[in-house]
């Protein structure tokens, strides 16, 4: 994911490099200070994301935003909250309240990620519905990319979530729902308050069990309607 950042204050560009330089596959392409500087940038090249301040001299944030024939996507990064709603009227991917942690730096990046309304700052190229094909957790105090092809099936397991790959599972502190919140409401399904599966994986379903690969998966009372919606498509 190529990206920029539009921020007047030089801690903010240390901060959003030093945390994207913690993300895979993330490419800063440039440091802007002001509007002018990011609008002189993107008329010579694309980006995929834009870390945007809104009270900056000049111009402001949403005024930029406005000027741009063909927006990215963007997260705003501002210490004011009051303009929350005004940006999500401008499509906005998220807002971060300055100072963020990377935690929450990293759920932005993984809504951008699966943002599906995405249109990408070059001239002429339309925007494209899109389905994600990985995510980003963090585990074992470290950040792990899951590419959701290998994902058969996510299980909560007290205070631990265990995401069941292909090869490997994943074993990680939190709660189902914040894996939910990852992953993209097609092609995934929960089965059961403590299980959520991978629709295209599932083998066979009988009575109240489900199989995926070599795993039994229980069906709870509460979801067996949405598995019969599943089984009559």
């Amino acid at each position: 994911m190529r990206y920029i950042i539009v921020d007047d204050e030089s801690i903010a560009h240390d901060i959003i490099k030093k945390y994207g330089g913690m993300v895979p596959n993330m490419q800063l392409v440039g440091d802007c200070y002001d509007a002018f500087e990011a609008i002189e940038l993107l008329s010579k090249q694309s980006v995929d994301l834009i870390f945007l301040d809104l009270n900056m001299p000049k111009l402001q944030g949403f005024d930029f935003l406005k000027t741009l024939p063909f927006q990215p996507k963007v997260i705003v990064t501002t210490a004011y909250k009051e303009f929350a709603l005004e940006s999500y009227e401008l499509n906005v991917v998220d807002y971060l309240l300055k100072p963020f942690s990377f935690e929450r730096f990293l759920k932005a990046i993984n809504k951008a990620t699966m943002d599906q309304n995405q249109t990408v700052g070059i001239a002429n190229k339309s925007a494209e519905k899109e389905i994600p094909d990985r995510i980003f957790i963090q585990a074992n105090n470290k950040h792990i990319q899951v590419n959701l092809n290998d994902l058969l099936y996510v299980e909560a397991a007290g205070n631990y979530v265990k995401i069941v790959l292909k090869e490997e599972v994943i074993s990680m502190r939190g709660k189902i729902s914040s894996i939910l919140e990852l992953l993209p409401s097609e092609g995934f399904i929960q089965v059961h308050r403590s299980f959520v599966v991978a629709q295209k994986h599932i083998k066979s379903i009988e009575g109240n069990q489900l199989m995926i690969d070599k795993y039994s998966v229980p069906i709870g009372k509460l979801y067996k309607l949405a598995m019969e919606k599943i089984l009559s498509k």
